[in-house]
């Protein structure tokens, strides 16, 4: 994805919070070159952080929406309905860093062996329950593979290592990260 892609995903993400915020109905503005790319249905999180603490994290692996359609209620969604946090208010806002993960394709996980730490992400299904993490995660906290998968078991609410059993379904993606702390950099993606 080109960096200008990325700053007008970071405006649409900012807008709509803003607009949520102030009781607005969110529009993208004209004036944003919205291209094919953005255009296309993909899945996106959107998370927040403020104080380099998260402050919420919400979206979807699948392709749903347009991209900037998804992003757009993604990060209404981590500001207002994570259920771990209140929601975001306005004297927060500003000190509020976006990221925006853009979901590559999920598909099973024959072996997990062949996943890699910091560059795919898990969602884990077993019993009725389901678990995900986006690939930064394992990397941010420093964990091996075996701690990425019993982390991504915990978050579904199984034991660490029920990944192991045989009847959990474990699915990997990639995700394209970026957030607005590097948006003037030159980004690659996760």
């Amino acid at each position: 994805m080109q960096l200008d892609e990325r700053r007008i995903l970071l405006a649409i993400a900012r807008q709509a919070i803003l607009d949520a915020l102030l009781a607005r109905t969110h529009t993208v503005d004209t004036a944003m070159e919205l291209t094919e790319r953005l255009r296309q249905p993909a899945g996106a999180f959107v998370t927040l952080t403020h104080g380099g603490e998260l402050r919420g994290c919400i979206g979807s692996v699948f392709p749903d929406a347009p991209l900037f359609q998804a992003v757009a209620e993604s990060a209404v969604n981590a500001a207002f309905r994570d259920p771990r946090f209140p929601p975001i208010t306005l004297s927060e806002i500003e000190q509020t860093e976006i990221e925006i993960s853009v979901m590559g394709p999920v598909t099973e996980v024959k072996d997990p062996s062949t996943i890699e730490v910091g560059r795919h992400g898990l969602v884990i299904s077993c019993d009725g329950k389901k678990g995900l993490l986006l690939p930064q995660v394992a990397k941010e906290h420093g964990w091996d593979r075996e701690k990425f998968l019993g982390q991504t078991c915990q978050k579904a609410g199984l034991p660490e290592d029920s990944w192991r059993s045989g009847n959990c379904k474990i699915e990997g993606f990639t995700a394209e990260v970026f957030s607005e702390a590097d948006s003037g950099q030159s980004l690659s993606g996760v």
